[in-house]
């Protein structure tokens, strides 16, 4: 029993000791400041010298080795920025420059703003105009002078029918005119004077009552 559990203590010392390891390690690759490696074209070791005095003491940046025969140039510093390095080196060099890691981000495209329109006022639809009936007072001989006058008033614009009354000389006009324009239409056409016959409110209702009044003695006589 002995024996057992100190091999079982061993084997948690020995996860224990792992994991401190795994923790120190990880505190290293933390501390280590982030490598930028650039491509940049040196023919000798005074090019490369050139090239890190160019990024010596430049905004983040802490270390800097360039390697003249594998064209490269390894830059150190947790605040250095790739494109800030690259452009820097880029001017003081006057060499071509390419960024080998850390790779940049793919810009993301810019989606187009939808531009809204603005809702359009519901247009507000024209009613038609109303049909009207209009009794003019005309002056007429016969029948043949009847007809003449209807014939002729058919033809103005916005007229829809026409009646001739020869015993009250009266033509009834039905369409969508205005009717002191129909008075005066008739005239260019016809010649002859119109006058609009107009009926009063207190006439029409006054025979209204007599009809339902009728209507209603009619009733009464049936029933009796």
């Amino acid at each position: 029993m002995g024996e057992e559990n100190k091999e079982e203590g061993k084997k948690e010392e020995t996860k224990e000791e792992k994991k401190e390891e795994e923790k120190k390690e990880e505190k290293k690759d933390e501390e280590q400041p982030p490598e930028i490696v650039l491509k940049v074209d040196m023919h000798c070791e005074a090019c490369a010298r050139k090239v890190a005095k160019a990024l010596k003491g430049f905004e983040g940046v802490e270390e800097v080795t360039a390697d003249s025969k594998g064209s490269k140039v390894v830059v150190k510093g947790k605040a250095a920025d790739p494109i800030k390095v690259l452009k820097r080196l880029q001017k003081k060099s006057g060499k071509k420059v390419e960024l080998i890691s850390p790779l940049p981000k793919p810009q993301e495209e810019k989606k187009e703003e939808e531009i809204k329109e603005e809702p359009k006022p519901e247009e507000k639809k024209d009613e038609p105009p109303p049909v009207v009936t209009i009794v003019l007072k005309i002056r007429m001989h016969c029948d043949a002078c009847a007809q003449v006058i209807q014939k002729r008033i058919r033809k103005i614009k916005g007229v829809e029918s026409v009646e001739t009354d020869l015993g009250n000389d009266q033509a009834i006009v039905k369409g969508v005119i205005d009717p002191t324009k129909l008075v005066d239409e008739v005239f260019k056409r016809t010649k002859k004077q119109a006058s609009i016959v107009k009926k009063g409110r207190k006439e029409g209702r006054r025979e209204e009552r007599r009809r339902e009044k009728g209507r209603g003695q009619r009733r009464r006589e049936k029933r009796k």
